[in-house]
């Protein structure tokens, strides 16, 4: 064996000494603190990237509200007064709009049940309303919607045709319950009632389309009502156009008053 074979040391591979490490791992090991650093500066940019897209996309939508359209079925709503109310406080453009400002605006408008407002491209504003479906007047100036809430609209006195309820506001849905109910009582009877209210007390008093007054007290309405209906039909239609209110809160009877006679009137107009 020559002197230079002899120098030459062998290891078996699991006892390789750490001083011997291949160039590539010495390199690897050399770059450790680079690669973090990488992948943060790359996160940066790319984030970088998204916020320039982000803010040139936003300035894009964001431009001013061109348009406010309402939709929605609506027979009694104004739909241009309602949209020009809405636009009265637009205030911002687009994306920087207060939303609960129109949608508040939009509801305070007497025929508006309901309403939703929503943002639209290009550059508007949606009000998608329920209008108030009304059932019946309340008292002098507000009108019941068909789930039994009030609301005031402009010149009430063009619904005359629908029935007039009228007493305590907690109680709407009562009264229009027992509406309904003793209206089928009279059509029954061919008569029609146009008017129903509820005193404090609980005391009940209907009025019908030939303008007769039925008083009828808190208690046993409807027998007292078919009462009526029989004395009525039995005794009174014929004079049905002298009477002006029928109290029937009697036992076995009920109280007439009738209207003055016309020389009556005249005598009481001369004093």
């Amino acid at each position: 064996m020559s002197a230079s074979l002899q120098k030459l040391n062998v290891y078996d591979q699991d006892a390789i000494p750490s001083a011997h490490v291949s160039q590539d791992q010495a390199t690897a090991d050399g770059d450790w603190y680079w690669r973090p650093l990488t992948v943060l500066v790359g996160f940066w940019l790319f984030a970088g990237v998204v916020g320039i897209c982000f803010d040139a996309g936003r300035s894009y939508l964001d431009q001013p509200i061109r348009e406010v359209r309402v939709i929605g079925d609506a027979q009694y709503l104004d739909r241009q007064m309602l949209a020009s109310n809405v636009a009265g406080v637009i205030s911002a453009p687009l994306l920087e709009q207060d939303i609960a400002a129109l949608q508040d605006r939009a509801q305070e408008h007497p025929w508006v049940r309901q309403a939703q407002v929503r943002r639209v491209w290009p550059p508007a504003i949606e009000v998608v309303i329920e209008e108030q479906r009304p059932v019946a007047r309340w008292g002098s100036k507000g009108l019941l919607n068909h789930q039994g809430d009030i609301f005031w609209p402009d010149n009430p006195q063009q619904y005359s045709e629908l029935p007039q309820l009228d007493g305590p506001a907690t109680e709407t849905q009562l009264l229009m319950a027992q509406y309904h109910d003793l209206s089928r009582l009279f059509q029954d009877a061919g008569l029609r009632m146009v008017a129903l209210s509820l005193e404090k007390r609980g005391a009940w008093q209907v009025k019908l389309d030939n303008g007769i007054r039925v008083i009828v007290g808190r208690e046993d309405t409807k027998e007292r009502l078919r009462r009526f209906i029989y004395l009525y039909k039995a005794e009174l239609v014929a004079v049905a156009d002298r009477i002006e209110q029928i109290d029937i809160r009697y036992t076995n009877g009920a109280a007439v008053s009738w209207l003055p006679e016309p020389t009556e009137a005249l005598a009481e107009e001369a004093k």
